[in-house]
C-alpha cells in the first residue's frame, strides 16, 4: 500500500502542477479571428477554463463512485443523472458572468438546481415506482452540491486569484493528510475517532497540522513572485491558512469515511493505486474550497 501511494502521489502532483501551469499560461494568450469570436470577443480566454475541462471530467467520474457508496447503502441510482448533476454544478459554477447581479445568480443556479430535482422524480418515478424515490432524488442532487457546486468554488477562486493558489490550497490540504499518515504510523498511540476512522490518532492529527503550516508559510512566502498585488499573502496568514486547512481538511477526509463506512466499503474505487478511488483523493479539498474561497476574499479586502 505504502509503495503504491509513494507512487501515485507524486504523480498526481506532476500531473496537477502541468495542468496549473497550462492553465496560467492560457490567461497570456492572445485570442484571433474564429477564436475571439468564440469568446464573445475577449482578447485573452477566460480565466480557469483548463481547470473548469479537467473538472468536467473528473466530477461525473467521481459521482460514478458516490453512487457505488448510495447502491450500497439500496439506495437507487442512475449513474448518467448523478454525473449530469455533478457536471451541471459545476458548469454554473463557473459559466455565470462575473458581471452578472447577486440576486439573477443565485436565480440562475437556483433554476439549475430545480431542473435536476425534477428530473430526478421523473426519471425514479418510472413505471409508477414510487419505492424510494424521495432517498433517489436526494442523492442526485447531494452529488450536485457535494461534487458540482463545492468544486465550483475552486473554479470561482481561479476567476479572481492566480492559478497557482489552486496548488496552495491543495498542497497545504494535502500536506496535512501526508503529515497525518507518516505521523502517526510512527508515533501515533491516541485514537481519535476508532468508530469512524480507526486509524487516525491525535498525533497524527497534530502533525498534519505542524506541516500544513510549514507549507502554508512558504506558500506566503513563494506568493511574492505572483505578479497580482491581491494575491501576495503574509507569512502569518499563511501559517493561519496552514492551520483552518488543515482541520477542514481532515473533516471533509472523516465526512467520506463516514460515507464508505455506512456503505460497508473501505474505498470509494481502486482507480488510484495505494490511494483508492477519486472521492479518496478529493474528499479534503472539496471542503476546503468554500472555506479557502471565503478567506482569501476576506483577505484581498483587507489590502
Amino acid at each position: 500500500m505504502l509503495k503504491y501511494r509513494l507512487i501515485t502521489g507524486p504523480i498526481l502532483i506532476a500531473l496537477m502542477l502541468l495542468i496549473i501551469w497550462i492553465d496560467d499560461r492560457l490567461d497570456l494568450l492572445q485570442l484571433s479571428g474564429f477564436w475571439k469570436d468564440l469568446f464573445r470577443g475577449k482578447d485573452h480566454p477566460p480565466k480557469g477554463l483548463l481547470l473548469f475541462i479537467v473538472a468536467l471530467f473528473i466530477a461525473p467520474l467521481a459521482a460514478i463512485e458516490l453512487c457505488r457508496i448510495f447502491e450500497a447503502q439500496g439506495i437507487r441510482t442512475r449513474h448518467w443523472l448523478t454525473g449530469f448533476a455533478a457536471a451541471l454544478g459545476v458548469v454554473l459554477s463557473y459559466s455565470i458572468p462575473m458581471t452578472t447581479g447577486a440576486i439573477t445568480s443565485i436565480a440562475i443556479i437556483s433554476t439549475g438546481m430545480i431542473l435536476v430535482f425534477v428530473a430526478s422524480l421523473l426519471t425514479f418515478s418510472q413505471h409508477r415506482n414510487v419505492q424510494g424515490v424521495v432517498a433517489a432524488a436526494g442523492a442526485v442532487m447531494f452529488a450536485m452540491v457535494y461534487l458540482g457546486l463545492m468544486f465550483g468554488f475552486l473554479l470561482a477562486l481561479r476567476r479572481s486569484h492566480s492559478a497557482w493558489w489552486i496548488v496552495g490550497i491543495i498542497l497545504i490540504t494535502k500536506m496535512c493528510d501526508t503529515g497525518a499518515y507518516f505521523t502517526g504510523r510512527a508515533i501515533g498511540r491516541h485514537k481519535m475517532i476508532p468508530w469512524l476512522s480507526p486509524g487516525k490518532t491525535w498525533e497524527g492529527l497534530f502533525g498534519g497540522i505542524a506541516l500544513a503550516i510549514v507549507f502554508g508559510v512558504l506558500m506566503a512566502a513563494a506568493s511574492r513572485w505572483l505578479p497580482e498585488a491581491q494575491d501576495h499573502v503574509p507569512l502569518l496568514w499563511g501559517a493561519g491558512l496552514g492551520v483552518v486547512f488543515a482541520v477542514i481538511g481532515q473533516a471533509g477526509d472523516l465526512t467520506v469515511s463516514l460515507f464508505k463506512r455506512g456503505a460497508g466499503i473501505k474505498d470509494s474505487s481502486s482507480i488510484l493505486p495505494g490511494l483508492g478511488g477519486l472521492l479518496d483523493v478529493l474528499d479534503s479539498p472539496l471542503m476546503v474550497a468554500p472555506v479557502a474561497y471565503w478567506l482569501l476574499e476576506l483577505m484581498s479586502s483587507f489590502q
